[in-house]
């Protein structure tokens, strides 16, 4: 979800960074999405098939994704793809360094920033249903926010707000890295945010802040009228069958069987021996990007994201599609680039990458437990054995780009130099 760095260096997501490369390599006359359209003639995930993918598949991928692991800063990696001719899950490394216990397809993971596409998928189900408008502005639902009058959900949605991100601010980074088992309140995480806002004007401007979720977050509370895991659960786990993906709410524990991640992040962790994240409480992300899940659940998930198919009307779906700005972008809750839709989620001890191809139906997920960088990462800090002369990359979303290419839909997880 967030990239908190321990030396204070400005929020780093991996989907930022991604953002950078969403003015290059296409044309402003395309679209991200080519035919939003086609995924109203999609089957339900149901009914997709779940034999194993064709083995000549299945070899291609996995030899691409063999030969990425030596430039992957993670104890462990899980990889998944479904696609219309079947699904194939398949673990690489460990879960726990300690002991030696191997990384498994079925463990659960934090999965960050993945989170915010619930968030986003719920205000979307609450617009279709004409609960909210995404044009009502944020004043209507929380006081205080500056800007509060002209800054509506779609501006909050889309990362145009202009509302600082709390995981920017020195106050907050200073008390988080102190005592990463703190527990916090929406309202607790706005007052680091405030001050700092607004950047600029509603509109003018993207910039990734982890405030506006939280603001989506307190609407959908206000709106439905329950606590957002209530309506998570009722509207989108339910629904969709979601058993292994968890509202850890400020429980540091993890539901077995959990992977163990590991980060550079914080006041005690160094490049000879990184911290062990596992339970630090996820609070201060909220709808940010505190949930965790598992691969079979996140796949479901991510082809329904991609598809709206048990979750939104076409309608709905469809203006989510093109809520990109052309030709890729950020848009209501997830990401878009080269016909891929979905989000990265990182934060200390994680990183997962769900992206759906909406033109050959093929949603890949990648878990990695770890979110250290590798790569030529400029001034910020890496592991003694990092290898160089390679863009900097975050583990899963290393992973995801070679399985990209192997795939045939190539998306460059790396921005040009």
């Amino acid at each position: 979800m967030i990239k908190t760095i321990r030396h204070k260096k400005s929020e780093l997501c991996s989907l930022a960074v991604l953002l950078a490369l969403f003015s290059s390599g296409a044309s402003a006359s395309q679209s991200c999405v080519a035919e939003p359209s086609v995924v109203n003639s999609a089957p339900s995930t149901s009914a997709m098939n779940q034999s194993q993918l064709p083995e000549t598949m299945t070899k291609e991928v996995e030899s691409a994704v063999r030969r990425t692991l030596d430039y992957v800063s993670a104890p462990g990696v899980i990889v998944g793809i479904q696609t219309p001719e079947g699904i194939w899950k398949k673990a690489w490394g460990v879960a726990d360094p300690a002991t030696g216990e191997a990384m498994k397809a079925g463990m659960h993971t934090r999965i960050g920033s993945v989170t915010k596409t619930f968030t986003g998928t719920l205000l979307m189900q609450l617009a279709d249903a004409g609960k909210l408008s995404l044009d009502d502005t944020i004043d209507t639902y929380v006081a205080g926010v500056p800007n509060g009058n002209k800054i509506t959900l779609r501006h909050l949605a889309n990362m145009t707000s202009g509302v600082s991100s709390y995981t920017r601010a020195e106050a907050f980074l200073d008390i988080f890295f102190e005592d990463p088992s703190q527990t916090y309140t929406p309202e607790q995480l706005l007052n680091f945010a405030l001050p700092a806002s607004p950047e600029f004007e509603p509109g003018a401007s993207f910039d990734y802040s982890n405030t506006n979720t939280v603001l989506l977050g307190m609407v959908i509370e206000q709106v439905t009228g329950k606590p957002i895991e209530q309506s998570l659960s009722a509207m989108i786990l339910e629904p969709l069958g979601l058993t292994n993906t968890v509202w850890p709410g400020n429980a540091a524990d993890m539901p077995d069987p959990f992977a163990q991640g590991f980060t550079l992040q914080g006041n005690a962790a160094t490049p000879e021996q990184p911290s062990n994240a596992t339970h630090w409480n996820p609070s201060w992300g909220w709808t940010a990007g505190e949930m965790i899940s598992t691969m079979d659940d996140l796949l479901i998930y991510g082809r329904a994201l991609g598809t709206g198919k048990g979750l939104l009307s076409p309608a709905a779906q469809q203006t989510r599609l093109t809520s990109f700005p052309d030709p890729m972008g950020y848009g209501i809750g997830m990401g878009c680039a080269a016909g891929w839709v979905g989000h990265t989620g990182e934060l200390p001890g994680y990183n997962t990458t769900l992206f759906y191809h909406v033109a050959s139906d093929t949603t890949v997920v990648v878990q990695a437990n770890s979110d250290i960088r590798s790569g030529d990462c400029s001034d910020e800090e890496v592991l003694p054995n990092n290898p160089t002369g390679i863009s900097c990359a975050s583990p899963a979303s290393r992973v995801f780009e070679a399985v990209s290419v192997a795939l045939g839909h190539p998306f460059s997880m790396t921005a040009p130099e």
